[in-house]
């Protein structure tokens, strides 16, 4: 198999979810592809997702939600100024994201859930990504997600710090 050229490809148009408890705890869910990485680094990561043609990126997160994680019980109380970028190691270009992008091109939103833990239901889609979840504290996140997201995880610990506090932002 022929590996693309990075630069030849586009980033793909991406929304993601810092999904904050009423205690200021960031929702992490294991991808389900990856289940031996329980306690492990690498096999976390915050629900995220592609914006469709002509989505506004406040109604893609939101749906994102929705699908990933089986509800949308949430508000948006936060957005990380301007879009954050990451490309895909070597050994996933032309594999993950259909093999059409180099990367992703990412819009983040920080939301307050406003369910309960039952309302949280990966069995909702037929093909889920994820396999399980749970809170945790912001200052964890960078150290749970892939070594190529671990950049923007630790951009947005810093930008979202200030919803990790019990009942701030919304």
């Amino acid at each position: 198999m022929t590996i693309p050229d990075p630069a030849a490809l586009p980033y793909r148009p991406n929304v993601g979810a810092a999904l904050f408890d009423r205690s200021g705890r960031i929702l992490v869910c294991r991808r389900a592809d990856l289940p031996n990485a329980e306690g492990a680094a690498g096999g976390w990561q915050l629900p995220q997702g592609g914006i469709d043609a002509d989505e506004d990126p406040r109604a893609a997160v939101l749906r994102e939600l929705a699908e990933e994680i089986g509800t949308d019980r949430a508000a948006i109380i936060g957005e990380h100024p301007g879009w954050l970028t990451y490309d895909l190691p070597p050994d996933l270009l032309g594999v993950a994201l259909g093999g059409r992008y180099r990367g992703q091109r990412q819009r983040w939103f920080a939301l307050r859930f406003l369910g309960t833990d039952a309302d949280i239901r990966l069995d909702r889609d037929p093909h889920p990504e994820f396999d399980a979840w749970r809170w945790a504290a912001l200052g964890e996140l960078p150290a749970l997600g892939p070594s190529f997201k671990r950049a923007i995880y630790a951009t947005l610990a810093r930008s979202f710090a200030r919803f990790a506090h019990p009942g701030t932002g919304g």
